[in-house]
């Protein structure tokens, strides 16, 4: 499909880049039911490693099955699909060109517990490239004690993604050093945009930022510049605009599971706040797919609508 003037606004934030990349990325906003909106829902299935497979799919026991979730993200008009290799392999050569695949290139257990968390690498660029995939997905934990090797690992993730024409999508999700409230503190999330920005990502995932700051320092920085935060949409707001003032694609992660008004109500305000989209794993693939596709299907909706 022709560009629309809001995608060649998007791609135009990103001059260096060369048109291998711009053009995966665009492969990604041209896709679905939110084609040329500047909107992404994307449908990411890592969970079965993060979190074990009972938990993951026991809700939902086709969810058990690769091809159930690579069929719903194309029957429910996603952007794209996200997954580790393993998922992907099982899938792509059966599915290929139908929708835009992310290989989630590293990926940790819940086994261990410990207090400073880092995925592993798991797969390479070159499998995303021989997957046909349209972008590569990596995660960082800001306030981790491994932080700096988890940045230093995707510096060179990047470059090589890059030199293949493969944009990056970054999950940042801060934990280590900081309280459970402080992992999604509105300071902490905004942090973690601007440094997934500086890092080199196209796409950054964050959870939605909650009404509690955890840095004192920030505190008193909020405080003074009057940065509202008391409701969803001005915190994502805030998140946006801290990644280089909203010139950077910004989406929400779906969270835990809850029920289908207070996610709708969620993704409202999301919307409202200048969000980009959503990456919705748990609170879709854990429904029955009737159920599933509807709510992927009233999500879109609400990203389309006027905010």
């Amino acid at each position: 499909m022709a560009y629309t003037d809001r995608v060649k606004q998007i791609l135009s934030w990103y001059p260096s880049d060369n048109p291998g990349t711009l053009t995966n990325l665009a492969r990604l906003l041209n896709t679905g039911t939110l084609a040329g909106t500047g909107k992404l829902v994307i449908l990411p299935v890592d969970q079965g490693f993060e979190h074990g497979p009972a938990r993951s799919f026991g809700p939902n026991p086709a969810g058990y099955d690769p091809d159930y979730h690579i069929q719903l993200a194309i029957d429910s008009g996603c952007n794209a699909y996200a997954a580790p290799l393993g998922f992907l392999e099982a899938v792509a050569g059966k599915y290929m060109g139908e929708i835009p695949l992310i290989l989630k290139v590293n990926n940790s257990d819940s086994l261990a517990k410990v207090p400073n968390p880092m995925s592993a690498v798991t797969s390479s660029v070159k499998d995303a490239v021989r997957l046909g995939c349209a972008a590569v997905g990596y995660t960082i934990y800001p306030g981790s004690g491994a932080r700096n090797e988890q940045y230093e690992a995707l510096r060179d993730i990047i470059a090589e993604a890059k030199s293949y024409g493969l944009p990056t999508v970054l999950w940042a999700y801060p934990r280590g050093n900081l309280s459970k409230e402080g992992e999604t503190g509105i300071d902490v999330v905004a942090y973690a945009a601007q440094i997934s920005a500086q890092l080199g990502a196209h796409v950054i995932k964050v959870k939605p930022p909650q009404d509690h700051l955890e840095q004192p320092e920030a505190k008193k920085s909020f405080e003074k510049a009057g940065i509202a935060t008391k409701t969803m949409t001005d915190r994502v707001r805030e998140v946006v605009r801290s990644a280089f003032n909203g010139k950077r694609i910004v989406i929400f992660s779906g969270g835990e599971a809850k029920g289908t008004e207070d996610l709708l109500a969620e993704i409202k305000q999301i919307h409202q706040g200048g969000g980009f989209g959503s990456i919705m794993g748990r609170n879709a693939f854990q429904r029955p797919r009737d159920e599933s596709i509807k709510l992927l299907k009233d999500v879109m909706s609400i990203f389309a609508s006027k905010a």
